[in-house]
């Protein structure tokens, strides 16, 4: 019996033949619609097409080979122990205890492991929980003029597939440098401001198309699955500014970084199952860059790849607390320093920030994003721990809330420099009338001022410690900084558990 003869396979034909046939009438039957103005404007020519699709996933498939610049090593490296740290030490917050919660109750295959457990789960919702415990208080790094939170969902999608498929710690390193690129490039393409003036939010937006990177990268995936996987990952790109009322960090958390995770991951493993898709989703009529940009600038996807590295330019926070404030507390304890300043002793504290942060970290109900509760508490304590920035009870305090009454903060627009997108000024009127201050350009962990290795080691250590244990620690620290000279990265698993 052939085809035809098949009735069942008769009925396919004919629908075929019936679909061919509508299209042809229809195409026959009406005028082509006269494209508008806009469509003009964002439709490329016919054989024009910029590639940048193509451009992307072959420098993605050229990446898992090419030689890193010593410097773009040492700081991948730096920003990969950050996120660890800032990974072991908010699987103890509640986001990270809601979010190891939650993937035990789905199971799964023991794919990848959940940091700072003993449960392994789908290197999918492994990516989930971790990303989330990566952004469950304000302790991963950010990037300054993106405003992206890169690390705290590139290393764990990264690492949920370097588990799930193996590869070296060399692979994991340029498979992070390689999402940073990718989510820190897509909001320059889009226009960081254009993001957030369309209620959208650039942490969110981005940590998908970062975590597919760090995620493809250690996939090893070829020209053709790269393409693909970008086009599953663009699908799923989401986030909106909504997330700035969510008072418990956890929604939030989900946000930043969980949500692009999973999503990245997702995007690989269903290519690395078989499926296919579209194959130029970053060019055309309807490609990603225009359904979210009025002004889009797709060049910006890959102009100096392979010269310049993202990772290099992130920052490390040196206090664990919102971006916008590093800048004023380093500026508040310089001056307590320099002046010895007290609570007594000073009746005013005026806190200027660029006018975009101070909206953010203005008496928010976070204790780390409330600007004006941390620098009463740093003139109080003369420090910022750990502790003390996530600590609720504090926030109702006596002592700092006497400190708190006394603090201006202003949203300054001249204080919006691209090159010192999060500086902060403090000026404090003491009693007598005595006016001092202090201007911070660049807070300590930014690229022009960043830390050394002892530095990074020595914030990580007091995050882990309690956690994982002095001894634990320690391996971690020396196996991270030894990262390219680990032949499997599933060798770090016996010190990711708690």
């Amino acid at each position: 019996m052939n085809a035809v003869d098949d009735p069942k396979k008769r009925g396919f034909v004919r629908r075929r033949m019936l679909q061919g046939a509508g299209g042809l009438i229809a195409a026959v039957a009406l005028p082509s619609a006269p494209l508008t103005a806009a469509q003009s404007a964002s439709a490329p020519a016919r054989g024009a097409s910029a590639d940048i699709t193509g451009r992307l996933a072959r420098y993605m498939v050229e990446s898992r080979t090419r030689a890193l610049p010593p410097n773009v090593l040492l700081e991948c490296k730096h920003r990969i122990l950050d996120t660890f740290g800032a990974m072991v030490s908010g699987a103890r917050m509640r986001p990270g205890e809601m979010a190891l919660r939650y993937v035990r109750s789905l199971g799964g295959t023991e794919e990848a492991t959940v940091i700072a457990s003993n449960f392994r789960t789908t290197a999918v919702n492994a990516a989930l929980a971790n990303g989330m415990f990566g952004h469950a208080d304000e302790t991963d790094d950010f990037e300054p003029v993106t405003k992206a939170h890169p690390g705290c969902s590139v290393v764990p999608s990264a690492l949920a597939i370097g588990e799930r498929s193996g590869g070296t710690g060399m692979e994991f390193i340029r498979a992070v440098a390689l999402g940073y690129d990718l989510c820190c490039r897509f909001l320059m393409a889009l226009g960081p401001d254009h993001v957030r003036g369309t209620h959208r939010s650039a942490e969110g937006t981005s940590s998908t198309f970062g975590a597919v990177g760090g995620a493809a990268g250690m996939a090893k995936l070829n020209e053709e699955q790269m393409r693909v996987a970008l086009s599953y990952a663009a699908q799923q790109v989401s986030g909106l500014w909504s997330w700035v009322l969510d008072e418990d960090h956890v929604e939030k958390a989900f946000d930043f970084s969980g949500m692009g995770a999973r999503n990245g991951v997702t995007a690989v493993t269903m290519v690395q199952a078989g499926f296919t898709g579209v194959t130029e989703v970053l060019d055309g009529q309807h490609n990603m860059l225009i359904a979210l940009s009025t002004q889009p600038k797709p060049e910006e996807m890959v102009a100096g790849l392979g010269t310049r590295y993202f990772v290099t330019e992130s920052a490390i926070k040196t206090f664990s607390v919102g971006y916008p404030i590093q800048a004023p507390l380093d500026a508040i304890l310089t001056l307590r320093r320099q002046h010895n300043l007290t609570p007594n002793n000073v009746d005013h504290i005026l806190v200027r920030l660029p006018a975009d942060g101070a909206s953010v970290v203005n008496n928010s109900a976070m204790p780390d994003v409330n600007c004006q509760h941390l620098v009463a508490l740093a003139l109080v304590k003369g420090a910022v721990s750990f502790d003390d920035s996530h600590s609720r009870p504090l926030m109702q305090d006596p002592a700092i809330l006497a400190v708190r009454r006394k603090i201006e903060l202003v949203g300054d627009r001249a204080l919006v420099d691209p090159e010192a997108p999060r500086s902060g000024f403090v000026e404090v009127t003491m009693t007598g009338g005595r006016k001092v201050n202090h201007f911070t350009r660049h807070p300590p962990g930014t690229k022009e001022s960043p830390l050394d290795t002892a530095g990074v080691n020595a914030k990580v250590r007091d995050l882990m410690a309690p956690v994982l244990g002095a001894q634990k620690t320690e391996a971690l620290i020396t196996q991270i900084n030894t990262l390219e000279a680990l032949d499997d990265i599933r060798k770090l698993r016996p010190l990711l558990v708690a």
